[in-house]
């Protein structure tokens, strides 16, 4: 009888691990947001391991945004903030600009929806945000820098005001790879011989249809103006780069 050679044993998971496990559990579980940490002594001998092995676990949990270390003081519980997230998606740009084209599809996927969920849920509040930041983009046309500013704003207002703490999250986050996004897009939108005030319109078809509670209708304006952006992206990647077909290769 031939015999049967034993498993090969799991690789035993690092101590650090086991304690980010552990302190995971205790962060999002049992700690309320702003609340601190046990001390490191006491979280080293209540997981078994060595206060140094407690600190790393810490720098790991920070690095993740779940933490928040003061100095001289104990580490805090962060608030919930999806900023890995919008760090993710600025090295993805930064390393390639183009990349730019599927973070619009990534907005697509949910400021669509978003706008139907403003329609549903946005109050007095959030209409007037929004018809700040657009009265914001019509104040100086010229002053670009303010256009894109106001633009953010307007976006950040329409998810605030889709009742979803968590979309809202997730476009605040990103703040820094849409900026990117607005300046390439509105130097493509003017060379196509575009207008700012064209950019304006397309935010106040938004709005009036979210100010109107149809959600279709906003789904649509969104999907227009995403539509809108992806070809003033492409004509913006076109200039910078003379003879790049920029329908295959973004």
């Amino acid at each position: 009888m031939t015999a049967v050679a034993p498993r090969p044993r799991r690789a035993a998971r690092p101590v650090t691990d086991v304690v980010v496990r552990r302190l995971e559990q205790l962060v999002l579980a049992e700690l309320e947001p702003g609340a601190e940490l046990p001390s490191e002594s006491a979280l080293a001998g209540e997981f078994g391991a060595s206060r140094l092995t407690v600190r790393e676990a810490v720098k790991t949990m920070q690095a993740r945004g779940l933490l928040e270390v003061h100095r001289g003081r104990r580490p805090t519980v962060a608030y919930p903030n999806a900023r890995p997230v919008g760090d993710f998606f600025a090295s993805v740009i930064r390393r390639d600009p183009h990349q730019l084209l599927d973070l619009l599809e990534v907005r697509r996927a949910l400021e669509v929806h978003i706008a139907a969920l403003a329609a549903s849920h946005a109050g007095r509040g959030s209409l007037a945000a929004m018809q700040a930041a657009l009265d914001a983009m019509r104040q100086d046309p010229d002053d670009l820098d303010a256009v894109q500013a106001a633009d953010l704003d307007f976006h950040e207002s329409l998810a605030a005001a889709s009742g979803n703490r968590l979309l809202s999250y997730l476009i605040e986050a990103m703040e820094e790879p849409l900026r990117a996004s607005r300046m390439h897009s509105l130097r493509g939108h003017l060379s196509r011989g575009g207008t700012v005030d064209d950019l304006v319109d397309q935010h106040a078809r938004i709005l009036d249809r979210v100010t109107a509670r149809d959600a279709k209708g906003a789904s649509a304006a969104m999907r227009d103006h995403l539509a809108q952006t992806a070809r003033d992206l492409r004509a913006a990647f076109t200039t910078a780069l003379p003879g790049n077909d920029t329908e295959d290769n973004p």
